[in-house]
C-alpha cells in the first residue's frame, strides 16, 4: 500500500512550468544581455513592419524576415543557456541537448516558410504589379542592416555558430568565395575576412542590403516598381538556399546519424579496439550524434574467459572516448564450449533404455514379395539373385532411436553406427529369433566406431 497525501500539491499548468523555467533562466546574468537584445528586435521588427506597409514594398518584407530569424536565433540561445544548466534525468538520461537541436531545426524551417511567402506573393505582384513608396524604404533598409549585424557579432551564439561551420555551403557562399578568392589576389589583406567562407548570416544581411539599395536607386530614377519584386525574389531565394543546408544538418542530427567527417576515426578506433589484449571480437557498434558536438555509442566486446573485464573496460573506453563523449559498453566473456569427444571405453550402465526407445515403423512393402537373403523382390519368372549379402538392407523394418538430450562430457560417443554395428549390441533384426530381444542396458558398447565387417557372422 502506498502513502496517502490526504493535502497533495496540485499540479503545475504548461505556462506555470514554463515560467519557472524562465525565471531559472533569467537568473543568470548572462541571459540578461540576450534579453535585452530580444525586447530591441521586437521593437524594431514592429517599426519595420509599419514601414513595410506604408511603402508597399515587398522586397523591405522579405528583409525584416531577417530580422524575424534574428528573433528565433535569440531565442535558441536562451535555450542553449538552459541546457547548460540542466542536467540529465532519469527519463533523459542523455540530457537535454538534442532541445537545442531542435530549435535550430525550427528557425531554419520556418526561415524557409518565410521564403515561400514571399516568392508566392512576389508571382502574384507580377501579374498586377502596385506602386512602391520610397520614402522610407532606404531608412528601413539601415535599420534593419545595422541591428541585424549587431546582434549576429555581438552575441555568441553557439548552437547557430556550430552549424554555420559544420554544414554544407550555400550556392551563395560558393559564389562570393568564387569572388573572394579573385579579390584576395589582388589584395592578401583581405584574405582574413574573405576565406575561407563568409559567415553566412552576415553574407545574406549584407546581400539583401544591396538588393534593397539597388531597388531604390532604380525606382527613383526610372520608377521601374518591378524591381522591388524581383528584388523581394533574390532576398527570399537567398534566404532558403541560406537555412536548407543548416535544416539539413540538423535534421540529420535528429534523426541520430553518424557524420560522415568521423566515420573513417572511429573505424580506425575500432580495429584499434579489436586488437587489444584479450578482445576476440567488437560487433553491434553504433554511433550517433547527441548535439551539436557529441557523440554517443554503444558497442558490444566479446573477451576470452581468462582475460579481466575491467582492465577491457578501462582500455575500450579510454580508446573510444576520445571522439564519442556518451559511451555503453557492454563487455561479455566467451562460453561456448565444445562438446566432449571421448575415443575411451564407456562405463557400464550409462546408456539406460528410457533414453534410448525404439520406434518400429510400419513397412513400406509386404514381406511376401521379399526374399529373407536379399532386399530383391522374388519373381517366378527371375533367375536367382548374383549377390548376397550378410546384411538386412530393405528387408528389415527401419528402425528410428529417439535420443533425448544429455548434457556432454558424459563420455558418450557420438557419430555414425553402421547396422552390424547395431544389431551386434543385441537390437532386434528381422530373420532372428524372437529371443534374443531387446536388452534394457548395454554393458559394453566399442570404443570405434566401423569395425563390423561384410559376411561377419551374428552372435
Amino acid at each position: 500500500m502506498g502513502t496517502i497525501h490526504l493535502f497533495r500539491k496540485p499540479q503545475r499548468s504548461f505556462f506555470g512550468k514554463l515560467l519557472q523555467e524562465f525565471r531559472l533562466v533569467a537568473a543568470d546574468r548572462r541571459s540578461w544581455k540576450i534579453l535585452l537584445f530580444g525586447a530591441v528586435n521586437v521593437l524594431c521588427t514592429g517599426f519595420l513592419l509599419m514601414w513595410c506597409s506604408s511603402t508597399n514594398s515587398i522586397a523591405l518584407t522579405a528583409y525584416t524576415y531577417l530580422t524575424i530569424f534574428d528573433l528565433f536565433s535569440l531565442i535558441t540561445c536562451l535555450i542553449s543557456y538552459w541546457v547548460m544548466m540542466r542536467k540529465p534525468s532519469p527519463a533523459y538520461s542523455f540530457g537535454f541537448e538534442r532541445l537545442e537541436v531542435l530549435a535550430v531545426f525550427a528557425s531554419t524551417v520556418l526561415a524557409q516558410l518565410g521564403a515561400l511567402f514571399i516568392l508566392k506573393e512576389s508571382a502574384e505582384r507580377f501579374l498586377e504589379q502596385p506602386e512602391i513608396h520610397t520614402g522610407r524604404l532606404l531608412v528601413g533598409t539601415f535599420v534593419a542592416l545595422s541591428f541585424n549585424l549587431f546582434t549576429m557579432l555581438s552575441i555568441r551564439n553557439k548552437p547557430f555558430a556550430y552549424v554555420s561551420e559544420a554544414a554544407s555551403t550555400s550556392w551563395l557562399q560558393e559564389h562570393v568565395a568564387d569572388l573572394s578568392r579573385s579579390l584576395c589576389g589582388i589584395i592578401p589583406g583581405l584574405s582574413s575576412i574573405f576565406l575561407p567562407r563568409m559567415n553566412p548570416f552576415v553574407l545574406i544581411d549584407l546581400a539583401g542590403a544591396f538588393a534593397l539599395c539597388i531597388t531604390y536607386m532604380l525606382i527613383e530614377i526610372n520608377n521601374y516598381f518591378a524591381v522591388d519584386t524581383a528584388s523581394a525574389i533574390a532576398i527570399a531565394l537567398m534566404t532558403f538556399g541560406t537555412m536548407y543546408p543548416m535544416s539539413v544538418y540538423s535534421g540529420k542530427v535528429l534523426l541520430q546519424t553518424t557524420p560522415p567527417h568521423v566515420i573513417g576515426q572511429l573505424d580506425k578506433l575500432i580495429r584499434e579496439v579489436s586488437t587489444l589484449d584479450g578482445v576476440l571480437e567488437v560487433r553491434n557498434e553504433h554511433f550517433w550524434t547527441l548535439g551539436f558536438g557529441s557523440l554517443a555509442g554503444s558497442v558490444h566486446v566479446r573477451i576470452r574467459r581468462d582475460a579481466n573485464e575491467q582492465m577491457v573496460l578501462a582500455h575500450v573506453t579510454s580508446r573510444l572516448y576520445t571522439l564519442v563523449s556518451t559511451l555503453t559498453v557492454q563487455i561479455f566473456k566467451d562460453d561456448w564450449i565444445r562438446p566432449a569427444l571421448l575415443s575411451g571405453p564407456v562405463a557400464p550402465n550409462v546408456l539406460h533404455f528410457s533414453d534410448h526407445h525404439i520406434i518400429p515403423i510400419p513397412l513400406l512393402k509386404h514381406t511376401d514379395d521379399m526374399t529373407p537373403v536379399t532386399s530383391t523382390p522374388s519373381k517366378p519368372t527371375s533367375p536367382p539373385p548374383e549377390f548376397a549379402f550378410n546384411t538386412p538392407g530393405k528387408n528389415m523394418s527401419p528402425v528410428i532411436l529417439n535420443t533425448q538430450t544429455r548434457p556432454y562430457g558424459l563420455g558418450l560417443n557420438r557419430g555414425y553406427t553402421p547396422y552390424s554395428s547395431v544389431l551386434s549390441q543385441g537390437l532386434a533384426a528381422p530373420g532372428i529369433g524372437a529371443g534374443q530381444g531387446l536388452r534394457p542396458t548395454f554393458p559394453h558398447v566399442p570404443s570405434r566406431y566401423g569395425n563390423s565387417r561384410t559376411g561377419q557372422p551374428r552372435p
